[in-house]
């Protein structure tokens, strides 16, 4: 993203029962059922949901308890647990098939510890990460701000808030703030569509969407009531999975930067940490957020990259936007690398990843989030290193 002049920026959020997001759901639910069983597990999990069917596919390597009736059992109750009762999605009577097999042998040798050697990267492939002071998780506002539309309309809907009666599980939003100087200072533009029960009208549902908007835009940024749109088609009845298919890892921008930042095109959902596309691209915030929190810098971004059955990183590098601050960018990378042990075991014992922890990551980002002790959740959202970084750099 531009530092620099004045222009527009948009991202794009969707709910925990947007399609996608529920095929996303039942592949970490599949990850923490054999997490949960075995924390070696090795997992790779796809889900393509439709009307009233769910198949699961992919590679496993778990303990024998893990069985398909026990998985198809957790995908009911995940179903259940985002909402879906409906004709066309029902928990209780979708089909469910399970085509997962055991993992290759030949990744298997890869990636496995033996001998003297540590154990390799899942995969080969290049990982990003991203922070920036523009919001207090340091995420970039337009993603920070419709995330949290319709967060709020979900925590509503879960506890039965009267104010969005009749809005059902599925729902986008598209929030476009104006960037002064590389600063947001207002919104443009703000979308929402709702899935709803027939009985609604849209202007119904449309006075019951802006007090919640006023109340997630900062003062003085809410835009006209012309520039608020909320169901522009006119009516969103049918929904989820029986309105469209859904698979594993197809809102892979949702699920990190919403486009402010580059992606390394790998998914999340569905992956155990052995798999870098998750793992890495966790660290990679977590050292970007930490970089950004010391005051080292504005944003940063972090790129590394990895070779399938290799434990070290093949590259590190760091762009901290411009570099305000006169850091010594080289220094920066010999110093991340110091504090944490980037092979594949090292960024899965130092965040704690080998846990069953990833339910909550499926909808309204995996970071930005906050770090939950109790649960073991979004560890790579801690500051921890802070301290390290402003010493190393006289700070």
């Amino acid at each position: 993203m531009r530092d620099k002049g004045e222009f527009l920026f948009t991202s794009e959020s969707v709910s925990e029962g947007h399609p996608d997001k529920v095929a996303d759901r039942i592949s970490d639910t599949v990850l923490d059922t054999f997490l949960a069983a075995d924390p070696h597990s090795r997992v790779a999990c796809e889900t393509m949901v439709t009307t009233n069917r769910v198949i699961l596919a992919g590679e496993t390597r778990g303990p024998a308890s893990v069985t398909p009736e026990l998985l198809i059992e957790k995908t009911r109750e995940a179903i259940h647990d985002i909402g879906y009762e409906q004709d066309g999605f029902h928990w209780k009577n979708a089909d469910v098939k399970v085509f997962l097999h055991a993992q290759s042998s030949d990744i298997a040798q890869g990636v496995d510890a033996s001998g003297n050697k540590d154990e390799g990267a899942g995969d080969q492939g290049i990982m990003f990460g991203y922070a920036c002071n523009e919001t207090p998780t340091l995420m970039p506002a337009p993603l920070y701000y419709a995330h949290e539309l319709l967060r709020r309309i979900h925590d509503l809907r879960k506890a039965g808030d009267a104010s969005v009666a009749g809005l059902l599980p599925d729902a986008k939003s598209q929030v476009t703030l104006r960037y002064v100087d590389g600063k947001p200072v207002g919104a443009t533009s703000v979308v929402i569509s709702t899935q709803h029960e027939e009985r609604l009208e849209q202007d119904e549902i449309k006075t019951m969407l802006l007090p919640l908007i006023e109340k997630v835009l900062p003062a003085g940024w809410v835009p006209g009531e012309k520039e608020i749109y909320v169901n522009p088609t006119g009516k969103f009845v049918i929904g989820g999975p029986d309105g469209d298919c859904g698979l594993t890892g197809r809102k892979i921008i949702v699920d990190t930067y919403g486009g402010a930042a580059p992606h390394g095109g790998g998914a999340f959902s569905g992956k155990d940490p052995s798999k870098v596309d998750r793992s890495a691209a966790y660290v990679c915030r977590y050292l970007a957020k930490n970089v950004v929190a010391a005051g080292l810098a504005n944003a940063c971004t972090l790129q590394i990259s990895y070779a399938i059955g290799v434990s070290y990183p093949l590259s590190l590098y760091v762009d901290l936007h411009g570099n305000p601050k006169g850091i010594d960018q080289a220094k920066l990378e010999k110093t991340l690398r110091e504090l944490v042990n980037l092979s594949p075991r090292g960024i899965r014992e130092h965040l704690k990843l080998s846990r069953p922890i990833y339910v909550p990551t499926a909808a309204y980002g995996h970071f930005g989030r906050h770090p939950d002790p109790a649960k073991g959740t979004f560890t790579w959202e801690k500051t921890d290193l802070v301290a390290d970084l402003k010493s190393a750099f006289g700070l």
